[in-house]
Parts: structure tokens; sequence; C-alpha cells
């Protein structure tokens, strides 16, 4: 699909095995998006562009390159916070600014509860964070805050995408990738991703 990038990498697969089984603990679900977020972040900055500049290396100077952009990064809360320091040890000069949605549990739409992201949106390229993107209500309320606020060049990188979030993001945002790990079947009653992996938030910091 068009601005839908699906990682199809073994190890990427490994470790979206792992973080789907129930077994696992949360000590090793987050080594295991960690481990994924590397490799989004590594595939979503196979987009950026560079910039030359001289560098003097100890014998010669030579040719560089440094990034066109600032990068921010801008994790939903509270589970997006979980892709972070993956996100920020390969940009570790990125910026971070934080959406705080909830999701109603009776209309499955998303509350807005807090917002906070550097200024210059617009000079910069904005990376969303939020593992998982099941009806995309969250994504969409996320970029609209985002754009209304300057931002003009967004990415959304999550772990695990459904058919209808991502439609909802086509139909919404379509200017705006996509990447995921994996791209799954369906949505249940309550919204939630199948297979999936459950609530990534919970997993993550052993709240279930």
């Amino acid at each position: 699909m068009k601005n839908l990038v699906i990682l199809d990498n073994p190890l990427v697969k490994r470790d979206v095995t792992i973080l789907r089984d129930k077994l696992t603990n949360s000590k090793d679900f987050r080594a295991a998006l960690d481990r994924v977020s590397y490799s989004l972040v590594i595939e979503i900055a196979k987009s950026f562009e560079l910039v030359e500049h001289e560098v003097e290396t100890p014998l010669e100077i030579t040719k560089g390159f440094k990034f066109r952009k600032q990068i921010v990064l801008v994790p939903v809360l509270r589970a997006g916070l979980s892709m972070v320091s993956s996100f920020l040890e390969m940009i570790p000069d990125a910026k971070v600014g934080h959406i705080g949605l909830q999701r109603d549990e009776k209309t499955l739409q998303p509350i807005d509860y807090y917002y906070k992201t550097p200024n210059k949106l617009g000079e910069s390229l904005t990376i969303l964070l939020d593992p998982m993107l099941a009806t995309g209500g969250s994504a969409v309320a996320s970029f609209n805050s985002l754009k209304e606020k300057g931002a003009n060049n967004c990415i959304l990188a999550c772990l695990i995408s459904a058919p209808e979030g991502v439609d909802k993001m086509f139909v919404e945002h379509p200017s705006v990738p996509i990447y995921t790990a994996a791209y799954d079947r369906q949505l249940n009653k309550n919204g939630y991703i199948l297979p999936g992996l459950g609530d990534a938030g919970d997993r993550t910091f052993g709240t279930y």
C-alpha cells in the first residue's frame, strides 16, 4: 500500500512473536520492544534528507553529512514512551515532545489530556511514536494537534497496525507515511488488534 512500510526482517519477526506471546514477562517484553524499535528507526532513517558538510579527520578534510531538518520525537502517552529510548540512542540530538491521549472504552474515541512539543515544528521532521495503530483514532487526533501547531512533515512509527487504523490514517492524513513491524488481521468488538499483543502499555510497565 502507498505510504505503508511493513518491516520484513527475520529478527523483527522473531521479536514480534515474543511480543505476542502472553507468557512473555515485562522485562523480556521491553527488551523485544527495544529491538523492534531500533529496526523501525533504522528503516525510517532511510527517508531522512541529508546535507553535506566538511569534516576533518586526523589525516585530511573529507565530505561528511548531517540531517537537513531537526528530528522531533512525539510519543503518545503512555505506551509510546516505551519506544523513545531506542529512537534517542540512534538519534541522540532529537527533541522530544509528548501527547497524552486516553481512549474512552465505550466510544473508543481518544480524549486529549496533555500536549507539549518543541517550537518550530514546521521546520522539523516529526515522528509520532505509538506502539498500536488500532482504530486510528489516537493517531488521527495526534496528527490533528501536531498540524495545528505547524507540523507539516510527519511520520508514524508503530509496532502493530490493523487495517481499520491504516485506512483511517490514509483518509484523514494521507501524506503521513506509516512504518510498522506487523500488519494484523482486524479489530475485535472492543477495538483491540487481532491477533495483536494485548495492551502494549500494560505489558511494558507491568500494570496488567
